[in-house]
């Protein structure tokens, strides 16, 4: 079972029927006791940075979020849910992230012939060796929507980057956190086999595994 955390994020639903239909069991969840049992958990994410954060405080969901990552059981962020690892964005510089990796999450320049934010299909740079990525095509096309983008300070952790007028590092990977800046359940086929490697890594049990 994968819990998918709800903190009211608008792609729930989306990432939900994206696991249903390639055959995952999944719950759709806010409760501590059931995230923390569950196989492996996805944090979705749409909206602001500080707003979000200020949410999952509310509902009590931060430390429980910071408890799973720390559990070795798999773990996937999705676009802000990649964002909120980290301890803070240029979106709301008073909000606190979760602070699990170091990084700088800033504003997409604006440069001539660029809309912000960035909505749209883009190709992906992938690390050799990326378990998100197994047998995923050479430099795949998924899908985007943000306006503000990671920088890394772990390079090691960066699975797979992007151009949009800057370099964007658009995934991550270390032990059982992985976490996109694109959208998988919006990402057709390539988006599918990314959630299915996740899957298949929950139920392999290889949290923990470089």
């Amino acid at each position: 079972m994968i819990a998918i955390i709800d903190y009211g994020a608008g792609n729930i639903q989306s990432v939900r029927k994206a696991f249903a239909h390639i055959g995952c069991e999944v719950c759709v969840t806010r409760d501590k006791n059931k995230i923390m049992q569950a196989d492996g958990a996805v944090l979705p994410g749409v909206g602001s940075f500080g707003d979000t954060m200020d949410t999952m405080n509310k509902f009590g969901i931060t430390d429980t979020v910071i408890e799973y990552t720390k559990s070795q059981k798999p773990f996937l962020g999705i676009c802000l849910g990649l964002q909120l690892l980290f301890p803070r964005s240029e979106e709301s510089p008073e909000a606190e992230g979760l602070g699990i990796f170091n990084g700088t999450i800033t504003k997409i320049p604006s440069k001539e012939g660029l809309k912000i934010p960035h909505i749209g299909w883009n190709s992906l740079d992938i690390k050799k060796g990326s378990r998100l990525f197994a047998d995923i095509e050479k430099n795949p096309y998924v899908y985007f929507v943000h306006s503000y983008f990671l920088t890394a300070s772990d390079r090691n952790i960066v699975s797979a980057q992007t151009e949009y007028g800057v370099r964007i590092d658009a995934a991550i990977e270390k032990d059982n956190i992985f976490a996109t800046q694109f959208h998988p359940e919006k990402s057709g086929e390539t988006g599918l086999k990314i959630l299915k490697n996740f899957a298949d890594i929950v139920g392999n049990g290889q949290g923990g595994i470089l």
